[in-house]
């Protein structure tokens, strides 16, 4: 039976943009986190391994899981990638400005497990962050779980695939943007109350 050293992390709000949501003006945050996600979650935690050739494989983070407490709909002002503009056609002012509705996890709680105590403490002392930069989760403990006990926690977690017998969830950024896929794994009621 196997032994993770556990670093659980939380934070007010997450959110995760799906790589299907690049222009759809309501998006709801992913609940799960790819390959590329959690590997560079890994390469933040321990940046030595960013001198390392790309290998394929995670080194450190050895699973996950991620539970929050519901979502929350907030409102974005974007434009485009020009900056603003603003002209007049007859008569009436138009901009490139536009309001998106983002769905957001509230109170996310992301659980990284380690078979090694020292790459535990190292994570421990740092915050991560889902994917946007402004969504900082701390890190609150470290636990020490069986495989058995850590699959009592509740949540979301993605078991990666190799080949194509998962569902596609993007596209790797970390090696030339090549397909990833993975096993979406439920563990109780993943929304807390």
């Amino acid at each position: 039976m196997e032994k993770y050293y556990v670093v659980k992390y939380s934070g007010q709000f997450g959110f995760i943009k799906p790589w299907t949501a690049v222009r759809d003006s309501e998006t709801f945050s992913q609940q799960f986190l790819t390959p590329s996600i959690v590997e560079g979650i890994e390469k933040k935690l321990f940046p030595e391994l960013l001198a390392e050739k790309y290998n394929g494989k995670i080194e450190k983070i050895k699973r996950y899981r991620l539970n929050y407490q519901g979502l929350d709909i907030q409102q974005e002002r974007t434009w485009s990638k020009g900056g603003f503009t603003a002209n007049k056609e007859k008569g009436i002012w138009k901009t490139n400005l536009g309001i998106l509705n983002r769905g957001v996890m509230l109170n996310p709680n992301l659980y990284l497990a380690f078979d090694n105590r020292d790459d535990a403490l190292t994570a421990l002392s740092q915050t991560v962050c889902l994917c946007r930069n402004e969504d900082l989760l701390f890190p609150i403990e470290l636990l020490e779980f069986s495989s058995i006990e850590f699959d009592e926690i509740e949540g979301f977690e993605l078991v990666f695939t190799d080949v194509e017998n998962g569902f596609k969830v993007g596209h790797n950024r970390y090696n030339n943007a090549t397909e990833m896929f993975g096993e979406l794994r439920v563990f109780g009621n993943p929304i807390r109350s």
